[in-house]
């Protein structure tokens, strides 16, 4: 286990953990998942309002609470991974906008031409 920021992890490729984020982010965002959300709390509603056994209406709550603690590590890893690219961008842009102003050619725009479509990436 490390304690690394996300990006800096693997390398260049991407490993097993960020393809599942990816993946779930994308599932996350879709009405699919808008969809089971919403069954999820109407199962939570029905099992609360039928007076259903304790037993359901607390697996009913612990469902609702992991999938919020799943949904908060997802958008936690997301943001690092959005910050960071935007970190490189940020200093690519005014890598190239100095040497720009300074009159010279160099690595900086090609740097720029790398960090442009970071997000893909990350």
């Amino acid at each position: 286990m490390t304690l690394r920021h996300p990006v800096e992890r693997g390398g260049t490729q991407r490993g097993r953990f960020a393809q599942l984020a990816a993946k779930s982010s994308h599932f996350t965002s879709s009405p699919a998942f808008f969809v089971v959300c919403l069954a999820l709390i109407a199962f939570f509603l029905t099992a609360h309002f039928a007076h259903l056994p304790l037993a359901w209406q607390l697996m009913a709550g612990d469902l609702m609470a992991a999938v919020t603690l799943l949904l908060l590590a997802l958008l936690k890893n997301s943001e690092l991974r959005a910050e960071h690219a935007i970190q490189r961008k940020l200093d690519a842009l005014a890598a190239a906008l100095l040497e720009s102003h300074e009159g010279r050619g160099g690595q900086a725009a090609e740097d720029l031409k790398k960090v442009i479509r970071l997000e893909e990436e990350t």
